[in-house]
Protein backbone atom coordinates (compact mmCIF):
# COMPACT_ATOMS: atom_id res chain seq x y z
CA UNK A 1 0.00 0.00 0.00
CA UNK A 2 2.19 3.13 -1.28
CA UNK A 3 2.13 6.22 1.02
CA UNK A 4 3.89 9.37 -0.66
CA UNK A 5 4.23 12.38 0.34
CA UNK A 6 4.72 15.42 -2.08
CA UNK A 7 6.28 18.75 -0.70
CA UNK A 8 3.95 22.07 -2.24
CA UNK A 9 5.38 24.38 -0.56
CA UNK A 10 7.81 24.91 1.77
CA UNK A 11 8.69 28.44 2.49
CA UNK A 12 7.87 30.79 5.51
CA UNK A 13 5.15 33.48 5.87
CA UNK A 14 6.94 35.30 2.32
CA UNK A 15 7.59 32.94 -0.46
CA UNK A 16 10.81 33.08 -2.62
CA UNK A 17 11.37 32.07 -5.82
CA UNK A 18 12.11 29.29 -5.16
CA UNK A 19 9.59 28.16 -2.93
CA UNK A 20 6.03 28.47 -2.70
CA UNK A 21 4.05 28.83 1.07
CA UNK A 22 2.90 25.66 3.45
CA UNK A 23 1.30 23.29 1.80
CA UNK A 24 1.81 18.93 1.54
CA UNK A 25 -0.02 16.67 -0.80
CA UNK A 26 -0.47 12.85 0.55
CA UNK A 27 -1.79 10.10 -1.35
CA UNK A 28 -2.56 6.76 0.10
CA UNK A 29 -3.67 4.34 -2.20
CA UNK A 30 -6.81 5.94 -3.30
CA UNK A 31 -6.91 8.68 -1.08
CA UNK A 32 -5.37 12.09 -1.48
CA UNK A 33 -5.14 14.34 0.94
CA UNK A 34 -3.98 18.08 1.62
CA UNK A 35 -1.84 19.66 4.35
CA UNK A 36 -2.38 23.62 4.36
CA UNK A 37 -3.03 25.93 1.21
CA UNK A 38 -0.79 28.38 1.01
CA UNK A 39 -0.92 30.66 -2.09
CA UNK A 40 -0.28 29.50 -5.31
CA UNK A 41 -1.20 25.73 -3.80
CA UNK A 42 -3.61 24.81 -7.04
CA UNK A 43 -0.77 26.14 -9.33
CA UNK A 44 2.19 23.88 -7.53
CA UNK A 45 -0.52 20.66 -7.61
CA UNK A 46 -0.73 21.22 -11.50
CA UNK A 47 2.85 21.72 -11.82
CA UNK A 48 3.93 18.34 -10.24
CA UNK A 49 0.97 16.05 -10.78
CA UNK A 50 -0.81 15.45 -7.85
CA UNK A 51 -4.42 16.47 -9.49
CA UNK A 52 -7.15 17.88 -7.20
CA UNK A 53 -8.90 14.76 -6.40
CA UNK A 54 -8.37 15.40 -2.88
CA UNK A 55 -11.50 14.43 -0.24
CA UNK A 56 -9.79 16.43 2.69
CA UNK A 57 -7.97 19.42 3.48
CA UNK A 58 -6.35 19.54 6.57
CA UNK A 59 -5.93 23.03 8.00
CA UNK A 60 -3.44 23.90 10.93
CA UNK A 61 -4.11 27.59 11.43
CA UNK A 62 -5.77 30.77 9.64
CA UNK A 63 -2.45 32.54 8.84
CA UNK A 64 -2.22 33.54 5.26
CA UNK A 65 0.47 31.39 4.22
CA UNK A 66 -1.30 28.32 5.20
CA UNK A 67 -4.88 28.94 3.89
CA UNK A 68 -5.19 31.83 0.63
CA UNK A 69 -4.59 28.67 -1.52
CA UNK A 70 -7.71 27.75 -0.82
CA UNK A 71 -10.43 30.53 -2.87
CA UNK A 72 -8.29 29.30 -6.14
CA UNK A 73 -8.38 26.31 -5.60
CA UNK A 74 -12.02 25.42 -4.89
CA UNK A 75 -12.76 27.90 -8.06
CA UNK A 76 -10.47 25.37 -9.96
CA UNK A 77 -12.00 22.76 -8.81
CA UNK A 78 -15.49 23.76 -9.66
CA UNK A 79 -14.54 24.90 -12.93
CA UNK A 80 -13.30 21.01 -13.54
CA UNK A 81 -17.26 20.10 -12.65
CA UNK A 82 -16.28 19.03 -9.67
CA UNK A 83 -18.71 16.70 -7.96
CA UNK A 84 -17.57 15.07 -4.64
CA UNK A 85 -18.03 17.26 -1.66
CA UNK A 86 -14.76 18.58 0.11
CA UNK A 87 -13.98 18.34 3.61
CA UNK A 88 -12.08 21.24 5.53
CA UNK A 89 -10.86 20.29 8.78
CA UNK A 90 -9.87 23.45 10.97
CA UNK A 91 -9.38 24.09 14.76
CA UNK A 92 -12.38 25.42 16.80
CA UNK A 93 -13.76 28.85 16.29
CA UNK A 94 -12.38 29.55 12.89
CA UNK A 95 -15.69 28.19 10.64
CA UNK A 96 -16.93 31.45 9.96
CA UNK A 97 -13.38 32.66 8.46
CA UNK A 98 -13.05 29.48 6.19
CA UNK A 99 -16.77 30.05 5.46
CA UNK A 100 -15.65 33.62 4.44
CA UNK A 101 -12.46 32.56 2.35
CA UNK A 102 -14.33 29.37 0.72
CA UNK A 103 -17.09 31.84 -0.43
CA UNK A 104 -14.75 34.59 -1.13
CA UNK A 105 -15.91 35.61 -4.56
CA UNK A 106 -19.52 35.78 -3.82
CA UNK A 107 -20.03 32.65 -5.17
CA UNK A 108 -20.98 29.31 -3.57
CA UNK A 109 -19.05 26.39 -5.07
CA UNK A 110 -20.90 23.98 -7.26
CA UNK A 111 -19.96 20.68 -4.75
CA UNK A 112 -20.52 20.88 -0.95
CA UNK A 113 -17.75 22.15 0.98
CA UNK A 114 -18.23 21.36 4.73
CA UNK A 115 -15.74 22.47 7.68
CA UNK A 116 -15.05 20.32 10.30
CA UNK A 117 -13.94 22.23 13.18
CA UNK A 118 -11.33 19.94 15.31
CA UNK A 119 -9.13 20.39 18.42
CA UNK A 120 -6.62 19.04 20.67
CA UNK A 121 -6.75 15.04 20.67
CA UNK A 122 -9.22 14.75 18.01
CA UNK A 123 -9.83 12.20 15.13
CA UNK A 124 -10.44 14.14 12.61
CA UNK A 125 -10.57 11.88 10.03
CA UNK A 126 -11.43 8.41 10.15
CA UNK A 127 -10.49 5.60 6.89
CA UNK A 128 -10.24 2.36 6.15
CA UNK A 129 -7.12 1.22 7.81
CA UNK A 130 -5.95 4.99 8.89
CA UNK A 131 -7.07 8.17 10.81
CA UNK A 132 -5.44 11.35 10.80
CA UNK A 133 -5.60 12.85 14.45
CA UNK A 134 -5.30 16.31 15.98
CA UNK A 135 -2.66 17.41 18.51
CA UNK A 136 -1.90 21.03 20.51
CA UNK A 137 0.34 23.20 18.88
CA UNK A 138 1.93 26.15 20.30
CA UNK A 139 1.52 29.15 18.10
CA UNK A 140 0.15 32.81 18.15
CA UNK A 141 -3.48 31.63 16.47
CA UNK A 142 -5.57 29.03 17.04
CA UNK A 143 -3.81 26.24 15.60
CA UNK A 144 -3.21 22.14 15.56
CA UNK A 145 -0.95 19.81 14.02
CA UNK A 146 -2.16 16.62 12.10
CA UNK A 147 -0.94 12.83 12.37
CA UNK A 148 -1.71 10.73 9.83
CA UNK A 149 -1.25 7.11 11.97
CA UNK A 150 -2.03 3.77 10.51
CA UNK A 151 -3.60 0.89 12.00
CA UNK A 152 -1.27 -1.93 12.77
CA UNK A 153 -1.21 -4.84 9.90
CA UNK A 154 -1.98 -8.13 10.50
CA UNK A 155 0.80 -10.66 11.57
CA UNK A 156 2.84 -12.47 8.39
CA UNK A 157 1.07 -15.56 7.66
CA UNK A 158 3.77 -18.56 8.13
CA UNK A 159 2.59 -20.51 5.09
CA UNK A 160 5.14 -23.36 5.04
CA UNK A 161 4.17 -24.09 8.83
CA UNK A 162 0.27 -24.18 8.06
CA UNK A 163 0.83 -26.41 5.00
CA UNK A 164 3.07 -28.64 7.63
CA UNK A 165 0.23 -28.41 10.09
CA UNK A 166 -2.31 -30.34 7.00
CA UNK A 167 -4.13 -26.85 6.26
CA UNK A 168 -4.33 -26.58 2.28
CA UNK A 169 -3.56 -24.14 0.14
CA UNK A 170 -6.92 -22.64 -0.45
CA UNK A 171 -9.72 -20.16 1.52
CA UNK A 172 -8.66 -21.80 4.64
CA UNK A 173 -5.50 -19.85 4.43
CA UNK A 174 -7.45 -16.98 4.23
CA UNK A 175 -9.97 -17.72 7.11
CA UNK A 176 -6.73 -18.36 9.53
CA UNK A 177 -5.38 -15.10 8.53
CA UNK A 178 -7.87 -13.39 9.27
CA UNK A 179 -8.52 -14.37 12.57
CA UNK A 180 -10.40 -17.46 12.19
CA UNK A 181 -9.92 -21.14 13.54
CA UNK A 182 -10.17 -23.76 10.95
CA UNK A 183 -11.69 -27.27 10.88
CA UNK A 184 -9.51 -29.61 8.88
CA UNK A 185 -11.21 -33.04 7.24
CA UNK A 186 -9.64 -35.61 10.67
CA UNK A 187 -11.32 -32.85 12.64
CA UNK A 188 -8.16 -31.01 13.76
CA UNK A 189 -8.71 -27.43 14.53
CA UNK A 190 -5.85 -24.91 14.11
CA UNK A 191 -5.74 -21.83 15.40
CA UNK A 192 -4.56 -18.51 14.20
CA UNK A 193 -2.12 -17.95 16.92
CA UNK A 194 -0.53 -21.05 15.79
CA UNK A 195 0.16 -19.73 11.68
CA UNK A 196 0.24 -15.96 12.19
CA UNK A 197 2.96 -13.46 13.82
CA UNK A 198 2.31 -10.85 15.66
CA UNK A 199 0.73 -8.01 14.28
CA UNK A 200 3.17 -5.11 12.15
CA UNK A 201 2.87 -1.83 12.98
CA UNK A 202 1.60 0.96 10.38
CA UNK A 203 2.94 3.84 9.37
CA UNK A 204 2.91 7.71 10.41
CA UNK A 205 3.09 11.14 9.54
CA UNK A 206 3.25 14.07 11.99
CA UNK A 207 3.04 17.66 10.92
CA UNK A 208 3.34 20.28 12.68
CA UNK A 209 2.34 23.68 10.88
CA UNK A 210 3.75 26.52 12.25
CA UNK A 211 5.20 25.84 16.34
CA UNK A 212 7.37 26.13 18.89
CA UNK A 213 8.41 23.24 20.42
CA UNK A 214 5.47 21.64 21.89
CA UNK A 215 5.53 17.92 23.97
CA UNK A 216 2.43 16.98 22.27
CA UNK A 217 4.04 16.49 18.72
CA UNK A 218 6.17 13.60 20.75
CA UNK A 219 3.58 12.32 22.02
CA UNK A 220 0.66 11.85 18.98
CA UNK A 221 2.63 8.92 17.25
CA UNK A 222 4.97 6.37 18.36
CA UNK A 223 8.17 6.63 16.59
CA UNK A 224 6.87 8.37 13.24
CA UNK A 225 8.28 7.76 10.05
CA UNK A 226 8.33 10.95 9.34
CA UNK A 227 8.16 13.99 11.21
CA UNK A 228 7.47 17.68 9.18
CA UNK A 229 8.72 20.00 11.56
CA UNK A 230 8.61 23.67 12.20
CA UNK A 231 11.85 25.30 11.62
CA UNK A 232 11.67 28.53 10.08
CA UNK A 233 15.17 30.10 11.64
CA UNK A 234 18.44 28.63 12.45
CA UNK A 235 20.19 29.79 15.81
CA UNK A 236 21.15 33.00 15.00
CA UNK A 237 17.35 33.90 15.09
CA UNK A 238 16.58 31.54 18.09
CA UNK A 239 15.30 34.69 20.20
CA UNK A 240 13.17 35.42 16.79
CA UNK A 241 11.82 32.08 16.58
CA UNK A 242 10.20 32.30 20.51
CA UNK A 243 8.79 35.58 20.23
CA UNK A 244 6.76 34.94 16.91
CA UNK A 245 6.16 31.24 18.01
CA UNK A 246 7.93 29.40 15.78
CA UNK A 247 11.06 26.64 16.20
CA UNK A 248 14.78 26.34 14.94
CA UNK A 249 15.97 23.76 13.38
CA UNK A 250 17.89 22.84 16.37
CA UNK A 251 14.44 22.61 17.76
CA UNK A 252 12.63 20.55 15.43
CA UNK A 253 15.38 18.06 15.51
CA UNK A 254 15.25 17.58 19.63
CA UNK A 255 11.67 17.20 19.22
CA UNK A 256 12.26 14.29 16.48
CA UNK A 257 14.91 12.80 18.37
CA UNK A 258 13.12 12.75 21.92
CA UNK A 259 10.28 11.12 19.27
CA UNK A 260 12.09 8.67 18.19
CA UNK A 261 11.25 10.06 14.31
CA UNK A 262 12.53 8.12 11.63
CA UNK A 263 12.88 11.21 9.25
CA UNK A 264 13.08 14.57 9.62
CA UNK A 265 11.51 17.31 7.41
CA UNK A 266 12.55 20.90 8.16
CA UNK A 267 9.87 23.02 6.96
CA UNK A 268 8.48 26.74 7.01
CA UNK A 269 12.08 27.78 6.02
CA UNK A 270 11.73 31.91 6.72
CA UNK A 271 13.27 33.95 3.48
CA UNK A 272 16.09 35.31 5.39
CA UNK A 273 17.65 32.12 4.81
CA UNK A 274 16.92 31.61 0.34
CA UNK A 275 19.61 30.30 -1.06
CA UNK A 276 21.06 29.03 2.30
CA UNK A 277 20.50 25.95 4.10
CA UNK A 278 23.47 24.82 5.55
CA UNK A 279 23.37 25.78 8.83
CA UNK A 280 19.53 24.78 9.42
CA UNK A 281 20.78 20.73 8.56
CA UNK A 282 23.92 21.21 10.62
CA UNK A 283 22.64 22.42 13.88
CA UNK A 284 19.86 19.94 13.29
CA UNK A 285 22.32 17.11 13.00
CA UNK A 286 24.18 18.12 16.38
CA UNK A 287 20.97 17.10 18.21
CA UNK A 288 19.77 14.22 15.56
CA UNK A 289 20.81 10.80 14.82
CA UNK A 290 18.23 10.30 12.14
CA UNK A 291 18.24 11.48 8.61
CA UNK A 292 17.58 14.73 7.97
CA UNK A 293 16.42 17.12 5.36
CA UNK A 294 15.20 20.47 4.18
CA UNK A 295 12.41 19.49 1.39
CA UNK A 296 12.49 21.39 -1.83
CA UNK A 297 9.25 22.05 -3.42
CA UNK A 298 8.00 19.58 -5.56
CA UNK A 299 10.32 17.01 -3.60
CA UNK A 300 8.54 13.91 -3.35
CA UNK A 301 9.13 11.00 -0.81
CA UNK A 302 7.65 7.54 -0.69
CA UNK A 303 7.20 6.08 3.30
CA UNK A 304 7.98 2.03 3.48
CA UNK A 305 6.66 0.01 5.85
CA UNK A 306 8.82 -0.14 9.53
CA UNK A 307 9.62 -3.88 9.03
CA UNK A 308 10.18 -3.37 5.32
CA UNK A 309 7.30 -5.32 4.97
CA UNK A 310 6.04 -5.67 1.03
CA UNK A 311 2.71 -4.04 0.42
CA UNK A 312 0.69 -7.09 0.53
CA UNK A 313 -0.06 -9.04 3.65
CA UNK A 314 -3.24 -11.56 2.76
CA UNK A 315 -2.08 -15.05 2.82
CA UNK A 316 -2.26 -16.31 -0.55
CA UNK A 317 -5.68 -17.75 -1.05
CA UNK A 318 -5.08 -18.09 -5.18
CA UNK A 319 -3.79 -21.65 -6.00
Amino acid sequence: MALRVTFLGTAGAIPTTERNPSSIFVARAGDQLLFDAGEGTQRQMMRFGTGFSISNLFVTHLHGDHVLGIPGLVQTMAFNDREDPLTIHAPHGTRRQLESLVNALGNRPSFSVRINEVGDGDVAYRADEYEVRTFETDHDARSVGYALVEDDRKGRFDREHAESLGVPVGPKFSKLHRGESVELEDGTVVDPEQVVGEPRPGRSIVYTGDTRPATETIEVADEPDLLIHDATFADDRAERAGMTAHSTARQAAEIASRAGAKRLALMHLSSRYAGYTDDHLAEAREVYDGEVFLPEDGQALEIPYPDGGDVSSEADSSE
